[in-house]
């Protein structure tokens, strides 16, 4: 490793991990964006459901989480790795809840619950947040990764140079 890489990596013990964190930060929005969008339709009632009762819990329990991780990731911790995998992977399952059951649900007025432009628009949202989050995940994993690699290098360098103070 060189010396610059070297530099790099002991800066990472100083500085938070804003790439991992930003990421985060952008799959909530991109979340948000999404439950604006679907909460303002009022398509004949069809979204006075249940559903959209647990979709509006588990908006918040997902922001919430994600908001965690993003703070637990900011400061390089490893094991906010796997619930941002998981969060991401949800996303992705939740286009074939919602927005493909609305999609596919004609109303007594003829018209689809949720038309082509809309159903596109929120699929996009959805995967764009799973994105950044499983990006987040990777970056994280990787630079965390490195810091404890170094800070093994350097509590090794700092016992061998207290061995060798001692035999002196």
């Amino acid at each position: 490793m060189n010396e610059e890489q070297m530099i790099r990596r002991d800066r990472m013990r100083f500085k938070n991990n804003k790439l991992s964190a930003n990421l985060t930060l952008l799959a909530i929005l991109l979340d948000v964006l999404y439950f604006v969008n679907i909460y303002q339709n009022d398509a004949d009632h069809y979204y006075h459901t249940w559903m959209i009762g647990v979709s509006i819990v588990y908006n918040l329990i997902f922001m919430l989480a994600a908001f965690l991780a993003e703070e637990g990731v900011k400061s390089y911790h490893k094991a906010y790795t796997y619930p941002l995998i998981l969060l991401g992977a949800i996303q992705i399952a939740r286009i074939f809840i919602l927005p493909m059951d609305a999609h596919s649900t004609t109303l007594d007025s003829g018209a689809l619950a949720m038309g082509d432009g809309q159903f596109t628009y929120l699929v996009v949202l959805l995967i764009a947040s799973a994105v950044c989050l499983v990006a987040a995940a990777v970056v994280n994993f990787i630079k965390c990764t490195a810091l404890q690699a170094h800070m093994k290098m350097l509590e090794e360098r700092s016992a061998a140079g207290a061995l060798s103070q001692k035999s002196a």
